[in-house]
């Protein structure tokens, strides 16, 4: 991390996990835990808990995120949410394009920047995945790989809308699987996104934007991960369930 750049961002990623009651008892867990923490801590939890977790949050510090939105304002599109829909309720954060969604739901990078779009017209900010599988990593194509999902899923973001984007590198390989990116591993592909980033819009705009590590990062692995100059926090997922977990990551991070 560079603090003296970059507040860094800690957001736990809940999937498809607990109910509106079990979303409020870990939230007040979780309020006294990250008190006056220096970075920015987001829960993004499944859309029939997002009152109850804005609720909860309410007053502490803590942002709500929802997992994913629709590109379409309104329309026959059964089973989606727009990202209106989640502004006016109050919710800050959207993820966008994880890797569970291109895998088991068909998202596509074009699709991804669609949806993208749509949350920054609705004054979300984005919390943008990009990250390669196993073989493309054995072929040595990780930066290329994550180049082209940044270009695409940026495209027509304009030079003032990006401080409304964190990008997350997870390696689809490490998510889930116990497996974990070295540190060195993760530092090198952020730091080969933020200089895609300098390249399409500024050094500058480069050295501002959030980039996390999402990829297994638990309470034993993130201090020495958020030690790496260019990793400037964490997509949290199966240690986003326990508040002393996620507290200690935070933590790390703050």
């Amino acid at each position: 991390m560079n603090k003296t750049l970059r507040k860094p961002v800690i957001a736990g990623n809940w999937k498809m996990n607990n109910t509106p009651k079990e979303a409020t008892a870990l939230i007040e867990q979780l309020k006294p835990l990250v008190q006056g923490v220096d970075c920015c801590v987001v829960c993004c939890v499944p859309y029939v808990d997002l009152y109850a977790a804005l609720d909860a949050a309410k007053g502490s510090g803590i942002q709500i995120g929802a997992q994913n939105c629709h590109w379409a304002q309104r329309g026959a599109f059964t089973g989606e949410i727009s990202a209106q829909m989640l502004a006016e309720i109050g919710v800050p954060y959207v993820i966008a394009g994880h890797s569970e969604r291109r895998q088991y739901f068909g998202e596509t990078d074009v699709t991804v920047q669609k949806r993208t779009r749509a949350a920054l017209d609705a004054g979300l900010t984005v919390i943008l995945c990009v990250g390669e599988v196993l073989a493309e990593r054995k072929l040595g194509i990780t930066g290329a790989v994550i180049c082209a999902q940044t270009e695409v899923a940026l495209a027509g973001v304009r030079l003032e809308e990006l401080s409304r984007i964190v990008v997350a590198y997870e390696p689809v390989w490490a998510i889930g699987t116990g497996e974990t990116a070295t540190p060195e591993q993760a530092n090198e592909a952020c730091a080969v996104i933020r200089g895609r980033i300098a390249q399409l819009y500024s050094p500058a705009a480069a050295e501002r934007m959030v980039i996390q590590y999402g990829g297994s990062m638990n309470e034993g692995n993130a201090a020495e991960l958020l030690a790496q100059p260019d990793v400037d926090g964490g997509l949290i997922g199966g240690a986003s369930l326990a508040a002393e977990k996620f507290a200690a990551i935070v933590r790390a991070a703050g």
